[in-house]
């Protein structure tokens, strides 16, 4: 392993990759357009109603109940996917951030110290006390 000189090792850890720095872009713009959908899909839950009561009056309620029922839920599981990959996005700022100080750390410590040599057993002596067998 080549030794480099610890004046260096400094400059090189202050060094920050491009690929380090990079937003998670595609998942950026899933979240949104999770988010973007769910909003359209409230938008056109209240379109519904207000149509559903216009047309049919009273008679409606019981359908539309059913049905803004299953759209709420289908525009709170989108919000949720996009809150999902935001999070996904910031664990992966995160780990980009834990591997860049781990090779901040390694470069100040420097390269590993060479395991010392094992030492030898004393050899075993002729005079040992005998040790008595009951």
């Amino acid at each position: 392993m080549k030794h480099i000189p610890s004046d260096h090792r400094a400059l090189m850890a202050d060094d920050v990759r491009e690929e380090d720095l990079e937003p998670y872009v595609a998942l950026r713009y899933i979240a949104r357009l999770f988010k973007v959908l769910a909003a359209l899909i409230l938008i056109m839950l209240a379109g519904e109603v207000v149509l559903g009561i216009v047309i049919d009056g009273r008679a409606s309620i019981t359908t539309l109940l059913g049905e803004a029922t299953r759209l709420l839920v289908m525009a709170g599981l989108l919000w949720a996917a996009g809150d999902i990959a935001v999070l996904l996005v910031d664990a992966g700022h995160d780990v980009r951030v834990t591997r860049i100080l781990l090779g901040r750390i390694h470069a100040r410590l420097g390269p590993p110290l060479p395991a010392p040599a094992p030492e030898a057993a004393p050899a075993p002596t002729e005079q040992a006390e005998a040790v008595p067998v009951p």
